[in-house]
């Protein structure tokens, strides 16, 4: 449904983030902050897009939120979008995606569509799709260390020269299963056809309101996917040992874990608005993975 009000009565904020090394943002990024100030929009750019182009206003990407934009520009790819997702997601913020070229799998629109796009915008033709993201917590000796959310998943796997990895998964307190494997990812609708769907998980559409628990090379044949409801509390118990293993939330965000940690995944309060404006999930997966195809 098309949603015209919900942030274009706030103030005019916009946020802007960059992905690095990309030669045609030095171009890019001037006209667009001058096209947005013509408008009345108040313009921050982040560390990296500041590197193109000396901004007027320049915020830490990890603290946009507390600039509570109404909307995100994310110039890149799939990556980027990601980091602004868990960046800005908590302050309500619409986020659109312009693709530089990349696979794009999030980001629907051209560099050569912006302006077009800014101005459907401005007149409130456009589509929010509402994407759950995952909130996961790093718990150690009953006391959390750290909790990120994440847009595509959260992954317990081995380090690079460890043995499998053993992992008992429970899903709202009951045991479900033990796990010898080289890891298991925990992965939102959006993060369904990521990491997931390359370890033989099933495709979700992105309004499912479920998870998706798929090990990543298990050691025995019946272990499978496993789809639940995001209302549910995930947790995987670490057994390695004196092996070593690794946490990482959409490929980005890692931190080491150990022997007798727990990993708890649930829900975030605050979905990821990702606009869309023409195309749907299926004739995304039909362009980008070709998928489907007649």
């Amino acid at each position: 449904m098309p949603e015209s009000a919900h942030n274009l009565s706030r103030p005019k904020r916009v946020a802007i983030l960059s992905k690095p090394d990309r030669p045609e943002l030095s171009e890019v990024l001037p006209a667009l902050e001058k096209w947005l100030l013509a408008r009345e929009y108040t313009v921050a750019m982040d560390d990296e897009s500041a590197a193109y182009y000396p901004a007027a206003q320049v915020v830490p990407r990890s603290e946009l939120g507390k600039f509570v934009p109404s909307l995100a520009l994310v110039l890149g790819g799939d990556g980027t979008l990601l980091s602004a997702a868990r960046a800005v997601s908590n302050s309500g913020t619409l986020i659109l995606g312009i693709n530089l070229g990349t696979l794009g799998f999030l980001t629907e629109v051209a560099l050569t569509g912006l302006y077009p796009a800014l101005e459907a915008i401005e007149l409130g033709k456009y589509v929010v799709d509402s994407r759950s993201m995952l909130s996961c917590s790093l718990v150690r000796g009953g006391s959390t260390l750290a909790t990120h959310a994440a847009l595509n998943d959260l992954v317990v796997s081995k380090s690079a020269i460890s043995r499998l990895n053993h992992f008992e998964l429970y899903v709202d307190g009951e045991f479900v299963s033990s796990y010898k494997a080289d890891g298991l990812i925990i992965a939102t609708p959006t993060g369904s056809t990521a990491y997931s769907l390359g370890a033989g998980g099933p495709i979700l559409k992105p309004d499912v309101q479920a998870f998706v628990i798929t090990p990543v090379s298990p050691h025995g044949l019946t272990h499978r996917p496993v789809v639940v409801r995001d209302t549910v509390e995930i947790e995987i118990h670490v057994k390695t040992g004196q092996e070593e293993a690794y946490l990482s939330l959409d490929g980005q965000v890692g931190m080491p874990i150990l022997d007798g940690d727990l990993v708890r995944g649930v829900k975030a309060e605050h979905p990821a608005k990702l606009l869309r404006f023409q195309k749907t999930f299926f004739e995304v997966l039909s362009t980008k993975l070709k998928w489907g195809e007649r």
